[in-house]
């Protein structure tokens, strides 16, 4: 029963938390990219994307500890320093993803879709006029920002997977 949780608790962590990384990290540039040429449908449409993959795996997500917590249980280690350190900073990141990252990316989405309405409606004149009244709302230091707490987010998933691999201290064997 070890080898099942384990493996699908590896499993589900590749599959739901690798798309939300790679994703995530590619939001903010594709967002400077959609804030720099506000009437470019294909860029909007790529940050949109992006921000699903997001919220989608983010709430597959949630099946990680789930099945983590059952593999810990049935391996014995619930109370070993590794695995309550790796808990601790899957919390954290958890937090960072739903507190930081994902309304940041909903805020910037706001600001690009009031700039491409905007455009469409000819609001000062078009073309710039019609840019930089988006852009007063939404700009680069935003997803500057957003990039900040996106990069903290996956050091905290990678410094997990470092305690999972490596597990110091534990008896059960690396």
């Amino acid at each position: 029963m070890n080898k099942f949780l384990l493996a699908v608790h590896v499993l589900v962590a590749i599959v739901a938390v690798g798309p939300v990384t790679v994703a995530a990290s590619m939001f903010p540039p594709s967002a400077r990219k959609a804030l720099a040429e506000p009437g470019d449908a294909q860029a909007l449409s790529t940050v949109r994307v992006l921000h699903r993959i997001c919220r989608v795996y983010a709430t597959v997500g949630v099946a990680v500890p789930v099945f983590g917590f059952a593999t810990a249980k049935n391996m014995g280690v619930l109370g070993d320093t590794w695995l309550i350190v790796s808990i601790a900073l899957t919390a954290l990141a958890a937090v960072v993803l739903a507190a930081l990252v994902l309304p940041r990316q909903t805020a910037l989405m706001g600001g690009m879709e009031g700039m491409e309405e905007s455009i469409e409606e000819g609001v000062g004149g078009g073309g710039q006029g019609a840019a930089y009244a988006g852009a007063s709302r939404v700009g680069p230091r935003d997803t500057a920002r957003l990039a900040m707490f996106t990069g903290l987010f996956n050091l905290l998933w990678a410094t997990v997977t470092i305690l999972m691999i490596v597990r110091p201290g534990s008896t059960t064997g690396a």
